[in-house]
């Protein structure tokens, strides 16, 4: 199932001149970072590493400028942004889900800078509104030196469950983590913190839960349970 989808064309390793532009793109940001905010992060990431250093605080720059809604001016870094993408090549960035698990497939045929630079004007693009909620997220992306896989997601999103359901819709995700009827909309303190009491207890092992899966299930529980009252 594909989560989110960036294609980043870019002038090839021997052209003489240094051009990006933007293929398809598909970023759902809702609820905030969405499966868009994690593939970009992700692409951002995994490539500022291999930047030199001196290139970082520019990138810190032309990220301030867009979360301002700043016209970018260009060329920047090298590089000039183009809508044209005749005789560019391109990288294709794919969020997928697996199940309920996330996977990444992040494949660049161009250099790093260039990745990082489309992510940048992939948030240029988006409205005010997203690109100011976005651009943290990015900024925290940059500092990651890890894996890109679970640890990043649950750093990124702030959430500690990597659940592709429980990315996409959180509450509902969270209702049904603690087996709350159908149709219930927004339970009270009371109501989620009786049902975290049970789930708790029916999840352990004393009580019968599966040793195999009772510390994933009452790491679930728990999230579940910061998940509805922070909506109170």
């Amino acid at each position: 199932m594909l989560l989110a989808e960036l294609e980043i064309f870019h002038s090839r390793p021997i052209a003489p001149t240094r051009r990006l532009s933007l293929g398809h793109v598909y970023l759902p940001v809702d609820p905030s970072p969405g499966f868009g905010g994690i593939l970009l992060g992700a692409i951002l990431s995994s490539h500022i590493r291999d930047i030199d250093e001196d290139f970082h605080v520019d990138i810190q720059r032309l990220l301030t400028e867009v979360e301002r809604g700043t016209r970018v001016v260009q060329p920047r870094l090298r590089h000039r942004f183009q809508v044209d993408r005749h005789g560019l090549t391109y990288s294709h960035h794919r969020l997928l889900g697996a199940k309920d698990s996330i996977e990444f497939e992040l494949n660049s045929s161009g250099s790093p800078l260039q990745q990082v630079l489309g992510c940048i004007y992939v948030l240029e693009r988006l409205d005010d509104t997203t690109r100011t909620l976005l651009v943290p997220v990015m900024r925290k992306a940059f500092t990651w030196r890890g894996p890109i896989g679970p640890s990043f997601i649950t750093y990124l999103a702030g959430t500690r469950s990597t659940a592709v359901s429980a990315l996409a819709d959180p509450r509902a995700w969270a209702l049904d983590i603690l087996q709350f009827p159908g149709g219930t909309v927004k339970p009270s303190k009371r109501e989620v913190m009786s049902r975290f009491r049970a789930c708790m207890r029916d999840a352990h092992p004393d009580h019968g839960g599966d040793e195999k899966l009772a510390s994933k299930l009452m790491m679930d529980i728990t999230e579940a349970r910061r998940i509805l009252l922070d909506a109170l």
